[in-house]
């Protein structure tokens, strides 16, 4: 019998090219369960991403320090998504960001040379993977172009339909961090929207 957290992982994977029986026994020896802690860390400035992270549950973010000591939040990932720091996994360099468990939460990771082996040996793996990291492309593309085009209330508008379930499980600090603006003016943004016509 999988264990849950595999199964959960499989069942991601069935969306794009479902893996054979080989394959699925490769996902269960090279992926590896791990509890984390609110407020717990998977990744550290400074640090190498030694690991691409798979959701089980539980909700993360990514983040960004300035000089002045303000975050900044990148992306968030909850149940059925992905992080690391793409640039630090696959170049093996120091990361700048810093990515935290906003929950407890339950992942399973991938050690760089591991996911390089499925690449090499199972096709399949690279295939998945590709659209796993287009999409991550995707959505930071689209959100620079946000941050750069559209009003405060627009991007707030998009992150509710981007991430729906996000809202009650993010303080709003968190939220404005993402979104470039402060708490104070992102509850107006709120109140605005839920104000009647």
């Amino acid at each position: 019998m999988e264990d849950v957290s595999i199964a959960a992982l499989l069942k991601f994977f069935e969306q794009y090219f479902p893996l054979n029986l080989a394959e699925r026994k490769e996902v269960a020896a090279r992926f590896t369960e791990r509890s984390v802690k609110r407020r717990g860390y998977i990744l550290q400035q400074g640090d190498v991403a030694k690991y691409f992270t798979f959701v089980v549950s539980g909700c993360f973010r990514q983040y960004v320090v300035d000089e002045t000591g303000k975050e900044f939040n990148l992306q968030f990932a909850i149940e059925n998504d992905w992080i690391t720091d793409l640039c630090s996994f696959y170049s093996e360099t120091a990361s700048n960001t810093y990515v935290e468990a906003l929950e407890p939460s339950v992942i399973l990771q991938i050690k760089h040379d591991d996911l390089l082996y499925l690449y090499t040996h199972y096709h399949k793996f690279d295939r998945n993977f590709r659209i796993i990291v287009e999409k991550k492309y995707i959505d930071l593309q689209n959100r620079v172009m946000q941050n750069i085009s559209i009003t405060a209330d627009n991007r707030y508008s998009n992150f509710m339909t981007r991430y729906p379930n996000l809202a009650n499980r993010l303080p709003n600090v968190h939220i404005a961090s993402y979104l470039g603006i402060t708490p104070e003016f992102l509850s107006k943004v709120r109140k605005k929207m839920v104000r009647p016509a």
